[in-house]
């Protein structure tokens, strides 16, 4: 009798499993979803085109003719985790009834041409952990309601036409790992940052104002900053640069006219690449780079640098990408860059300075004509 039993529970679980048993909600939230996209954007070859619900549970094992990609169900193929869709040119809004897909761990919609606002009812999908609509159209702000998604790890929404500031709230992503919200239209200053992330990226937007120390306040475990082509403006303090876990930093074409830097505590700094390539950045060339001891790239190009070129940095083995050039710098280079056995490429050109062998690639391009060199300095520069 026991053996029986078992084997009917074993039938009817395969059964469960081969037929489906999608929650009705899901499968509801799934048809809205399918039915907001333009028809005629749904090549025959795609994920979406073999979603049929008339012919299949879109749970059903096996998948060979229907629901065949695009979406992952639970274990026990009643509710779906996962909508990871290809990159087929899907045009059309995202429908507020994703909000019923409760269990939904992944939502990737990512090179498509999704359009229209990101709806709020984003904020039901609280099991949520990656959210991907990068590279698609996306217009409108970011739903204040994005910040209630606990469970979420990476969000990445770049290469849309978001616009509008960041949500005051963002640190209260406290699972965020990755944020990218690089080339949108966002405007106004950086909010506090969520405390656990690893990777920040905001290039290519209209971001403005200081770059706050308060922003990054317990920021113990980032890595990577990305905050080129923006407006960010003033000094850049020496705390930046001394976020314990920090290895890049690319704070290229925005508005800094001034950099503050002092030396690691202790000797140690896990940082690697800082580009702070076209600002507006005054003074000498910071010696104290130098003493960060894996440096390996360092780009201060097309700034407003005076003086000679340190020392120090012609005599930093683990400096491998030098890039000077654009800025007002006089004296004659470091003859270290220059021998037979020279580590550094990059460029010094297009500064002001004597002696640079023509020879170099280091020295191209070319100094600035001495008059442009006399006028910056109000007399003769210093050979």
């Amino acid at each position: 009798m026991f053996n029986t039993l078992c084997y009917l529970l074993l039938l009817l679980l395969h059964f469960s499993l081969s037929q489906g048993l999608t929650f009705p909600q899901d499968i509801a939230a799934l048809k809205a979803f399918k039915a907001s996209i333009k028809p005629t954007s749904i090549p025959s070859w795609s994920c979406l085109a073999s979603w049929d619900f008339a012919a299949a549970d879109p749970c059903a094992l096996p998948r060979r003719t229907h629901f065949t990609c695009g979406i992952i169900c639970s274990i026990d193929s009643t509710r779906v985790t996962q909508i990871t869709l290809d990159p087929a040119g899907y045009s059309g809004q995202l429908t507020p009834l994703l909000s019923q897909l409760t269990q939904l761990t992944i939502l990737d919609l990512s090179d498509n041409s999704f359009f229209g606002s990101i709806p709020s009812s984003i904020s039901s999908l609280r099991s949520l952990q990656t959210l991907i609509l990068k590279s698609n159209s996306f217009s409108g702000s970011i739903p204040d309601s994005v910040t209630t998604l606990k469970s979420l790890e990476s969000l990445d929404i770049s290469h849309n036409s978001l616009s509008g500031p960041l949500p005051k709230t963002l640190n209260s992503l406290s699972g965020l790992r990755r944020l990218d919200l690089s080339y949108n239209q966002l405007t106004g200053f950086l909010p506090k940052l969520p405390y656990n992330l690893l990777e920040l990226a905001l290039k290519g937007n209209s971001l403005s104002g200081y770059i706050s120390k308060s922003s990054f306040d317990g920021l113990t475990q980032l890595e990577v900053v990305e905050l080129s082509e923006n407006s960010f403006t003033g000094t850049l303090g020496a705390w930046f640069f001394l976020l314990p876990a920090l290895q890049q930093a690319d704070l290229a074409n925005n508005s800094l006219t001034r950099v503050e830097i002092s030396k690691p505590s202790g000797g140690n700094s896990d940082l690697v690449a800082i580009d702070l390539g076209f600002n507006h950045i005054e003074g000498n060339a910071p010696t104290d780079f130098a003493n960060y001891p894996q440096l390996s790239s360092l780009t201060l190009r097309y700034n407003r640098l005076r003086g000679a070129i340190p020392l120090e940095y012609s005599k930093k083995k683990s400096l491998q990408r030098l890039f000077l050039d654009g800025n007002f710098l006089i004296g004659r280079p470091p003859s270290e860059f220059f021998g037979g056995n020279t580590w550094v490429s990059g460029s010094l050109g297009n500064n002001c300075l004597v002696g640079c062998p023509g020879s170099s690639q280091l020295c191209s391009p070319s100094q600035k004509p001495y008059e442009v060199c006399k006028q910056a300095y109000g007399r003769k520069p210093m050979a």
